[in-house]
This record gives C-alpha cells, sequence and structure tokens, in this order.
C-alpha cells in the first residue's frame, strides 16, 4: 500500500505491474540522457565566446538533431506497445470476478459459483489502528494467488474507476457497458485500491481491498461462504 513519502511506484503484486515499473525505469533513463544533453548544450551557449559570421546553414546538424529525436521515439514506442498489447491480453482465466460500482461502495459477484455476491463498504477507523483510514472495508474480494482472474468491471449510475496500484489495473466502470480486464496475482497479502475517478463528493470514500490466499483457502472460504 501507499505509504507517506513514498516516490516510487508500489511493492508489484503481479507481472504485469513489474512490466509497468520497468517501462517506467525506462523511459526515465531516457529523459534523463535526453536533460543532461540539453543542460550541457545550453550552457555550453551561454558561456563560450565563439562566433562564425558567415555560417548560413548547416544541414548535417539539422540532419542529426531530426534524426535523433526520431530513434530516441521509437525506443520508447515499442516497448510502450508491447505493453499495451500485454495488459489488453486475457489467458483463459480461472475465476470471473463482476465488479459493480455505487455511489459510494462496490458490489461484487463471483460468477463461477453459486449465491457468492456481497457489497463492500469503507469501515470507520477506530483509535487502535486494527484498520487503515479510509482504505479498509467490511467485506474483502478474496482471490486465490497464482491464477488468471478476469474481472468485469461496470457501474450503477455514474462513471468509477476499479484501480489497485499494485497489480496494474485501472479500469473504469461506465454505466450501461461492461469493460473487462485480468491480472495475475503473485503473492499472499492484502492490497488496496480507491475509486481513482472523480465520479462525485465521495470518491474517494470508496476503497477496494483485496485479499489474496492459497488455492487451498480459498477453496475453503468457498464452502464457507
Amino acid at each position: 500500500m501507499a505509504t507517506w513519502s513514498n516516490f516510487n511506484y508500489q511493492n508489484s503484486t503481479s507481472p504485469l505491474m513489474e512490466q509497468i515499473i520497468f517501462f517506467h525505469d525506462h523511459t526515465l533513463i531516457i529523459l534523463i540522457m535526453i536533460t543532461i544533453l540539453v543542460a550541457y548544450l545550453m550552457m555550453n551557449l551561454f558561456f563560450n565566446n565563439y562566433i562564425n559570421r558567415f555560417l548560413l546553414d548547416g544541414q548535417m546538424i539539422e540532419l542529426i538533431w531530426t534524426i535523433l529525436p526520431a530513434i530516441t521515439l521509437i525506443f520508447i514506442a515499442l516497448p510502450s506497445l508491447r505493453l499495451l498489447y500485454l495488459l489488453d491480453e486475457l489467458n483463459n482465466p480461472l475465476i470471473t470476478l463482476k465488479s459493480i460500482g455505487h455511489q459510494w461502495y462496490w458490489s461484487y459477484e463471483y460468477s463461477d459459483f453459486n449465491n457468492i455476491e456481497f457489497d463492500s463498504y469503507m469501515t470507520q477507523s477506530n483509535k487502535n489502528l486494527s484498520n487503515f483510514r479510509l482504505l479498509d472495508v467490511d467485506n474483502r474480494i478474496i482471490l486465490p494467488m497464482n491464477n488468471q482472474i478476469r474481472i468485469l468491471v461496470t457501474a450503477t449510475d455514474v462513471i468509477h474507476s476499479w484501480t489497485i496500484p499494485s497489480l496494474g489495473v485501472k479500469i473504469d466502470a461506465n454505466p450501461g457497458r461492461l469493460n473487462q480486464t485480468s491480472f495475475f496475482i503473485n503473492r499472499p497479502g492484502i492490497f488496496f485500491g480507491q475509486c481513482s475517478e472523480i465520479c462525485g463528493a465521495n470518491h474517494s470514500f470508496m476503497p477496494i481491498v483485496v485479499e489474496s490466499i492459497s488455492m487451498k483457502n480459498f477453496i475453503n472460504w468457498i464452502n464457507n461462504y
């Protein structure tokens, strides 16, 4: 989960989030190199005294500063397109979860099992800090780790957004439309998210909590629900 003074991404919980972090670092290195080069050239322009009265054109340098940015954009665009297609890929999901956004709570349905559906409301924080302020819910999403999960997202009133940063998932919930995405949780834990769409006055009070457990414990939870 996000903590104070954390300027980096949250620790990844899925392979897709790892790829997003790698792409971010890759692009940031390229931007740092460009920034250093431009700063160096500008400092040289400020402090050198050389002039050339007869310099009218420089076709070679114009060719260089046209081709180099194009090559740089290719180095950014190709990994970006690869990641974009990976995010849209759906590989034989084991479980389908349906999420419905309301004002101001989420409803969940496990489509593969009978009569497993519940509402998820934000819980009130208390003084002994047994839960996280504005982040914990009364009914968490229980999912098995090391399995492909498909989530179908929609809304009943206004546009919401189902977002969990550590999973690398952000998908809009639109009224009258069913969006889908998938994710793969590769470790156990509790992962927090929020509605990241400005869907009204209380949109920040629609937290999302996913609890990742082993398949054995998940089956026991299904049987005892």
